[in-house]
């Protein structure tokens, strides 16, 4: 039990250093992108914490997933100190982090982000009658919060009666372990909340991430023709066009590399959608699957490297940094729009306070979607991570039986209740069948339109001098602006 107690602790451990490495990345990403001219404490503190909170959210899905693996051993039985009160406090230790995490994510998006957006929004119409900013924006949070309210008491009371067609032994267990989940009304209202804005940014996904995964490596690869360079090609300085030329074969490795592990995910994701079209339980079940029939590359891998930790919790990190990068990638392309109104640019040291929480507000939304997309890519990693249980085997000599014996085989819905624990964060995805059948369809828009986005970034050319130029140079401030900063 002592060696037990050990290695759960590292596990623990490892997922304090993920915080601290989360806070760091934060606040150097965050400073990078604002404005240097007008940036502003409160902004900036809110910006990093909100995009911290989710990080820190998506952090805990391998730890959910270790957790319920390190409880039994890989010959498919349960080490001696998982007794069933071990495994009940394990699962409620993940569950009341998940619980505090998104709570605080609701508290961010619905009441900080709002509050201090529109502070700053009246702040700039007002000459310092702080009083009056106070007012004004606690009255436009007041809708952020009704809102919240609203969909805290349709969750609470929203049946959770699922319809089933099918007289299927697995599907009846997996809607016991959902009715059992949701016992708690808090619980469910706090899922529905959270389902409800991982939609959301199911929807920035397609727009940013799908985009920013064909748009990202095609820049690098083609790069962007400089006045920089011309200059260079116009000198004697042999030295710098070499370093110059360096930097651009770097970037053409880098574009290759991340064009490759763009059509990895994309194949992945596009076998794990046809098989839950295949072989799913159908449109009223929200495509949840009960076993993998067509596997894929990343859910072949995350359950090996899930066997020595914390090799998973690395693909996983990188895995949401990639999604975090790309994402950022088809922001800085497209700008950020209200449907044909584009409302601002995202520029590095040139970012705006309101822009700024714009943007962790939609890293935050993308984030909060990436535990789903990690399911789609990888079920069985996600549901059971690397869990085995075992499966009587008779022998027979001449049509009678000799031996019997057992064997190990993956948890997937045909096991035995007690044989195997399904992680939290599954249950947390997949608690509203009506959200799972969204991200479903979701996902074929999200491949339609990363495939869109690699056609048109193929037939765009390499941007010339003045693009490149006004790129670095530009922002959304008008000439007004900059003439009161610069003077």
């Amino acid at each position: 039990m002592a060696a037990a107690a050990s290695d759960l602790l590292t596990g623990w451990c490892l997922f304090g250093l993920a915080l601290l490495a989360i806070l760091i990345f934060c606040w150097v990403y965050v400073r990078k992108y604002q404005s240097r001219r007008e940036s502003e404490v409160i902004s900036t503190i809110t910006a990093i914490f909100a995009l911290a909170v989710a990080l820190i959210t998506s952090a805990l899905l391998p730890v959910d997933i270790f957790l319920v693996s390190y409880m039994k051993n890989q010959n498919g039985t349960f080490k001696v100190w998982a007794d069933a009160n071990v495994s009940r406090q394990i699962e409620d230790t993940v569950l009341y982090g998940y619980y505090t995490l998104y709570s605080i994510i609701l508290f961010c998006v619905f009441l900080w982000i709002p509050f201090v957006y529109f502070y700053y929004e009246e702040k700039e119409d007002d000459d310092g009658n702080t009083c009056l900013q106070v007012k004004t924006a606690l009255k436009y949070t007041l809708g952020f919060i009704t809102i919240c309210a609203v969909l805290l008491l349709i969750g609470a009371f929203v049946p959770l009666d699922i319809p089933n067609k099918k007289n299927s032994t697995e599907w009846e267990k997996v809607k016991l372990l959902f009715e059992e989940f949701g016992s708690s009304h808090g619980l469910t209202a706090l899922s529905f909340s959270i389902s409800s804005l991982t939609v959301i940014g199911m929807l920035a996904a397609i727009t940013y991430t799908a985009y920013g995964m064909s748009a990202l490596p095609l820049n690098l690869i083609k790069g962007t023709t400089s006045a920089a360079y011309e200059r260079l090609e116009n000198t004697e300085g042999i030295e710098e066009v070499e370093q110059h030329l360096l930097r651009i074969k770097s970037k053409i490795v880098w574009g290759v590399f991340f064009i490759i592990v763009a059509l990895l995910f994309t194949v992945s994701l596009f076998l794990s959608n046809l098989d839950k079209a295949l072989h799913s339980a159908g449109f009223d079940s929200g495509f949840i699957i009960l076993g993998t029939n067509l596997t894929n590359p990343l859910n072949m891998l995350l359950p090996v490297l899930q066997r020595v930790f914390p090799l998973d919790y690395i693909l996983i990190t990188t895995i949401v940094m990639y999604f975090i990068f790309t994402s950022m990638a088809g922001i800085r392309n497209m700008g950020i729009w209200f449907f044909w109104i584009r409302l601002y640019k995202i520029r590095r040291g040139k970012t705006r306070p309101q822009a700024l929480l714009f943007l962790c507000m939609i890293l935050l939304l993308i984030v909060l979607h990436t535990s789903y997309m990690i399911y789609s890519l990888a079920p069985q990693y996600v549901m059971y991570g690397s869990q085995k249980y075992l499966v009587q085997s008779n022998q027979t000599i001449d049509g009678q039986p000799r031996n019997v014996t057992f064997v190990s085989k993956d948890c997937d819905a045909d096991a035995p209740e007690d044989q195997c624990t399904v992680t939290r964060t599954y249950l947390f995805l997949h608690k509203f069948w009506f959200f799972s059948a969204a991200y479903y369809f979701g996902n074929w828009a999200f491949i339609a339109v990363f495939l869109i986005g690699l056609i048109v970034s193929c037939c765009k050319g390499k941007k010339s001098v003045i693009e490149g130029e006004v790129d670095d140079d530009d922002s959304d401030m008008s000439d007004d602006e900059l003439s009161v900063y610069y003077h």
